[in-house]
């Protein structure tokens, strides 16, 4: 079964607040959200089953983006999904969320393809109580509910997969990107922290 993966996109000025504390300064954090990002959207691409993925953002400026006209993530990704469902109305639907900078596509395509025998499926971030990725079969509504405590939400109607740690670790603080760097991070995440420790200190 072919899949539609839809991730959202905040604005860059007002993504992944929380991780700030692992940036230097506002320019440093921006690069940090943009690496972890395109190491999602990346291993998304590369993904068996996908056949493309769609960015659902809070405001214009990302090239080839759904731009939300309602407010909040779940209204986003719900838009998202039923643009999705009437453009491509033979795939699946899967919400991904955009920050897993440790993914890699085999992980992705093999949670993929255990949502084919369900309705509607979900996977539970390294915490249990969080959610990562929303399946819903062709003809099936999405239904997201993300947000603090979304696992249990989610279970109320989809079925929970199993899935590989890379899939569930999502970051959203410097304990969690420094978890997701013992899986191993992405080409670009990798890099950007690189930089930082190559580059010289101030006298």
């Amino acid at each position: 079964m072919p899949w539609t993966v839809v991730i959202p996109a905040k604005a860059l000025r007002d993504a992944k607040s929380r991780l700030l504390a692992a940036s230097d300064d506002p320019d440093a954090h921006r690069r940090l959200v943009e690496a972890i990002r395109a190491d999602t959207l990346a291993a998304a691409r590369a993904a068996a089953g996908v056949a493309r993925v769609l960015l659902v953002t809070d405001r214009p400026g990302i090239p080839d983006a759904l731009v939300q006209t309602r407010p909040g993530l779940n209204a986003a990704l719900a838009e998202a999904a039923e643009h999705a469902a009437r453009s491509w109305p033979g795939d699946g639907v899967a919400a991904l969320v955009g920050d897993l900078p440790a993914l890699q596509p085999t992980a992705l395509a093999a949670a993929l393809a255990a949502a084919e025998a369900h309705q509607h499926a979900y996977v539970p971030d390294a915490a249990g109580t969080g959610t990562t990725l929303l399946a819903a079969r062709p003809g099936a509504p999405l239904r997201p509910s993300f947000g603090p405590g979304s696992a249990g939400r989610h279970a109320a109607h989809a079925t929970a997969l199993p899935a590989a740690p890379q899939l569930r670790r999502d970051v959203d603080t410097a304990e969690d990107l420094r978890a997701a760097a013992e899986l191993g991070l992405g080409p670009a995440t990798t890099a950007e922290l690189a930089a930082r420790t190559a580059a010289p200190c101030s006298p």
